[in-house]
């Protein structure tokens, strides 16, 4: 099974709902643990990476200023630039 695609910013439909009672959650923080803020109550938590990603079902809206932001941040670790 291939790995879920997802990033900063984006907006994922989890398997559960919040206690609030609504199951979509936006990416805030990344890294070995996911911090994702719920979209109704605003209730931030942080989530091990492993449980996050079989916790997530898809994602509902993607973050393009951030994804073109990503983007040309690998486009610049593999130019060199910066190294004198």
């Amino acid at each position: 099974m291939e790995r879920k695609q997802f990033q900063l910013g984006d907006v994922v439909l989890m398997k559960k709902p919040h206690p609030c009672g609504v199951n979509e959650m936006e990416i805030i923080r990344m890294g070995m643990d996911i911090r994702v803020r719920c979209t109704g109550c605003k209730h931030s938590v942080l989530i091990p990476r492993a449980k996050f990603e079989s916790k997530m079902k898809k994602v509902l809206r993607s973050n393009p200023a951030l994804a073109a932001q990503e983007q040309e941040r690998r486009a610049g670790e593999g130019t060199g630039e910066g190294l004198e």
